[in-house]
């Protein structure tokens, strides 16, 4: 999104429908100026980035977004001041198809054991920054890092209909920037979980603490792949790995027992090269 003001479209019949319509635009991508502004706004060097748009809050870019009034928003650190203003004045969101990548840290409780809290904290800082580069590179959007995870959504305004896709090169991209393809091995250990379905994903909560989060059994599912991945491995639903034109014949394929699922869970196992 520019700095033009977010108005809703013309003719909704009340404002429920009429901020359902907007974020349904955004989403999809029928109102371009999202994806417009995110792909010139990822290119400017600087980091950390505002959630949403992608303008960087340090480094080079930092004075030509206080130029734009794209400072990172001080009630809510996540985003710049433009994006959070959005989410609180348009609260809502919409049911849409798109894609999730979660990536959990394995035996963060032994790995803590082994070192001091603050190269603890050094280590996960690192992965944190790794992990954002690589999503928001792969056009997603960096949900939240939640201690030792990190959460990425696809959606069709920033990845277009290959979301899945890029959720799995993404998967396979950290795989590899965290070492699983090195003969020495990761510097940390991670299991992914790729999956592709229906959310609803919008403005979520009450300020100060509104976010833009996706919410819905796509979101538990991606979570709980996540959890039943190995070291280095990357688990792909099925819905994800058609969707991402993945011939399944050539894949690993595994049935999994998840927590709160009737039915085994059919899932691909995705390598790192």
């Amino acid at each position: 999104m520019t700095n033009e003001p977010i108005t809703p479209p013309i003719g909704a019949p009340d404002e429920a429908a009429s901020t359902e319509g907007m974020w349904r635009a955004i989403l999809l991508g029928t109102d371009p100026r999202f994806a417009r502004t995110r792909a010139w706004l990822k290119h400017i060097p600087g980091t950390p980035r505002c959630k949403m748009c992608a303008a960087p809050f340090g480094g080079f870019g930092q004075p030509l977004m206080h130029l734009i009034h794209r400072d990172r928003w001080a009630k809510n650190p996540l985003y710049c001041g433009f994006c959070f203003r959005v989410l609180q004045e348009h609260h809502g969101g919409a049911e849409i198809e798109a894609s999730f990548l979660f990536a959990d840290v394995r035996g963060s409780t032994s790995l803590a054991e082994r070192m001091t809290p603050t190269e603890f904290r050094r280590l996960l800082d690192r992965f944190y920054d790794t992990a954002s580069r690589i999503l928001v590179d792969h056009d997603a959007i960096v949900d939240k890092f939640v201690g030792d995870e990190v959460i990425g959504l696809f959606i069709p305004a920033l990845a277009h209909g290959v979301h899945a896709a890029r959720a799995i090169a993404a998967a396979r991209a950290l795989l590899r920037a965290t070492g699983h393809s090195d003969a020495g091995g990761p510097w940390i250990p991670i299991g992914i979980g790729v999956h592709t379905g229906v959310a609803y994903i919008g403005s979520v909560g009450e300020p100060p603490v509104t976010d833009l989060t996706a919410l819905g059994d796509v979101v538990n599912t991606t979570a709980r792949l996540s959890s039943a991945a190995a070291t280095g491995e990357t688990l792909v639903s099925e819905s994800a790995a058609i969707a991402g034109g993945f011939d399944t014949a050539s894949l690993e394929r595994r049935d999994l027992e998840l927590r709160g699922k009737a039915e085994r869970t059919p899932v691909f196992v995705v390598s790192v090269g």
